[in-house]
């Protein structure tokens, strides 16, 4: 039976992969994303989309009037939206104090905030038993981002999905964190990378290779399924290794 998919940041990267899957599976899916134009070329067979900034309590109060009509019950929660707060240049003043409101601002209010209100929002709906909700949180919540604000966001995301876990296992609903490593083909680095760096995080990993969105996906199946029902309230890594470090 297909089932309702519901994914954030699913236009680009690890979202849109985790949607081609779902919806080779047959199920309904629903992306979410700021961009509009980033949606529509996902290129994600039958998907819905809905352009909305998931930071607004407005916009995700639309987003849930929407999945009302068009879904009812929510099967999977993915919550991929997020990213590196450091690309959204400040504006204004430079003064380091500043700089700081505004990177740590920026990362809690794009990846947690983000997850809370649209997981707030759909909450009821979630299909019970049997519904998923699943986070994407990173590497750097466990090694630190250099910054410490990505890192902070991020791993703020565990404790809140260690009390959903509680909170709705009872209703047969159970709630998981992946967290990936370096993850190619996906806009989080911009065009900070180069090839220097690249190696450096590949190296780090006992598999010898940089992670695909494709691995990712998997894992967000995988725990979606029936078949990991038992499983709630973990983090699981998909990094290659490298939070262990070599």
């Amino acid at each position: 039976m297909a089932r309702n998919i519901v994914i954030s940041g699913g236009g680009t990267g690890i979202g849109r992969a985790a949607a081609q899957v779902f919806a080779g599976d047959g199920d309904r899916v629903l992306l979410l994303g700021r961009r509009a134009e980033v949606l529509e070329k996902a290129g994600v067979s039958g998907a819905l989309t809905y352009a909305a900034d998931l930071s607004d309590p407005a916009d995700v109060r639309g987003v849930a009037r929407f999945v009302a009509q068009e879904f009812g019950t929510v099967d999977v929660l993915v919550h991929g939206a997020g990213g590196n707060g450091i690309l959204e240049a400040p504006s204004g003043s430079d003064d380091p104090l500043d700089v700081v409101a505004h990177q740590w601002t920026v990362n809690f209010r794009i990846n947690t905030l983000t997850a809370a209100l649209l997981t707030e929002a759909l909450k009821q709906r979630l299909a019970e038993p049997g519904g998923r909700v699943l986070f994407i949180s990173s590497i750097a919540a466990f090694r630190g981002s250099g910054s410490g604000a990505y890192a902070a966001a991020k791993a703020a995301l565990h404790p809140y999905a260690h009390d959903l876990a509680r909170e709705l296992g009872p209703r047969g609903i159970t709630v998981n964190v992946v967290a990936p490593g370096y993850i190619e083909d996906t806009e989080f680095f911009g065009d900070t990378m180069d090839e220097a760096r690249r190696e450096r995080l590949v190296a780090e990993t006992p598999t010898g290779r940089a992670g695909q969105p494709g691995d990712v996906a998997a894992t967000l199946h995988w725990l979606a399924s029936p078949v990991a029902g038992h499983i709630t309230s973990q983090v699981i890594q998909v990094n290659g290794g490298a939070e262990r470090g070599r």
